[in-house]
């Protein structure tokens, strides 16, 4: 299939664009003025919708799950004003039901049809597809989130304008996306299955993306990069065909075999504060505030 081509940067612009087909499959590229790897082929929607049909729909999180969601609302509590948090690509909508359960307005985007009615169902005011902003007043909400959804997109200041339109001054944007400056990826290199076209556009690291951020409105609040994932790593070692379990699955199973020992919990929590420091974790949580 010929694709259309990105002829600059989908962050920066730039036209200093570094291929890197010798170490990473073809078509992934670097831009030399702000690190961002990403594909430059635009996939098509035929080859998306084909792509994104095939996710499953999850019933329900585990309780650890549920305990970081609560973690990261108790952070947002001091910039309520409005009282609405708008979370771009919320799924099934559990942590949005989280949010609702602590007293904000909830409110949600997603593309595929069977997210819209369980999510509304679930008291949370959705709008289906790309995020307009024509139906919410400028300066609307006090948080706006991200869960794993940067990687996803083809133009990112597009998105983030829109995101700057609707936050209010001081509001906040909360984004998590797997960090191209990991150890598993300097590790597997080619073969860390993070690098999934057309699933995964873009690869950002604590740089590239707090540079994004900060060329659209926005500073940095806190920036993290903590875990190691075993299904990720599993899979990128071995592949996933021919496995009946998810690198989802692997890795609640290991969480859950952590969190039940102390000594585990303490080990974690070590290598947490490790990777942080050195920024290789494999999770990459930032907050940012609007200017």
């Amino acid at each position: 299939m010929t694709h259309t081509k990105h002829l600059t940067c989908i962050a920066c612009q730039s036209d200093h664009i570094e291929s890197l087909s010798a170490r990473y499959p073809q078509d992934l590229v670097r831009c030399a003025d702000c690190g961002l790897h990403y594909f430059e082929s635009i996939p098509s929607d035929v080859e998306l919708t084909e792509h994104y049909s095939h996710y499953p729909v999850i019933h329900q999180v585990p309780e650890i799950t549920i305990t970081r969601y609560q973690q990261i609302l108790s952070k947002f509590e001091p910039f309520k004003k409005t009282g609405k948090i708008l979370d771009i690509g919320c799924g099934e909508g559990f942590f949005l039901q989280e949010a609702l359960s602590n007293g904000w307005e909830a409110h949600g985007t997603e593309f595929a049809d069977m997210y819209i009615p369980l999510c509304e169902s679930k008291g949370i005011r959705m709008q289906q597809g790309q995020l307009d902003v024509r139906k919410y007043p400028e300066g609307s909400f006090d948080v706006i989130t991200w869960f794993e959804v940067i990687e996803h997109i083809n133009y990112p200041m597009v998105e983030l304008a829109n995101i700057h339109k609707l936050l209010r001054p001081g509001g906040m944007v909360y984004v998590t996306t797997p960090n191209f400056n990991s150890l598993s990826r300097y590790l597997l290199k080619g073969n860390w299955s993070m690098i999934e076209y057309p699933g995964h556009l873009a690869y950002y690291s604590p740089k590239s993306l707090t540079k994004l951020f900060n060329d659209n409105g926005f500073t940095l609040e806190a920036l993290t990069t903590t875990g190691i994932s075993p299904g990720r790593l599993r899979d990128s070692i071995q592949g996933s065909q021919g496995s009946k379990e998810d690198f989802h699955a692997v890795d609640k199973r290991w969480q859950a075999k952590m969190e039940n020992n102390i000594g585990m919990v303490l080990l974690k929590s070590t290598i947490n504060t490790l990777l942080n420091l050195t920024k290789k974790g494999d999770a990459m949580k930032a907050y940012f505030i609007k200017k």
